[in-house]
């Protein structure tokens, strides 16, 4: 069984992955959990891995779409004050 120490370093290592690293990672979670042939508490360790690995992911995702909407909001801010938009 994994002790606390252990299982909050886990979650500090999958918090410092990449989005490609943890997405790669919860690709092959999947992989393994569908070819099947774990014992439960493995199966359960590597579901636990996967949800974690899939809100990485998500807060990548997330902090993409901010600064993605940050830069859209800053440009339609730009346009709309009447330097370099186009007038019919």
């Amino acid at each position: 069984m994994t002790s606390n120490t252990e299982t909050e370093s886990e979650q500090v290592a999958a918090e410092t992955l990449g989005y490609e690293q943890a997405r790669d990672e919860l690709i092959d979670v999947v992989r393994r959990l569908e070819a099947g042939g774990t014992t439960l508490e493995e199966s359960l360790a590597l579901w636990e891995r996967g949800e974690e690995l899939a809100r990485v992911c998500r807060r990548w995702l997330e902090g993409a779409r901010a600064r993605l909407d940050a830069a859209l909001a800053e440009e339609a801010g730009e346009d709309g004050d009447g330097r370099g938009g186009r007038e019919g």
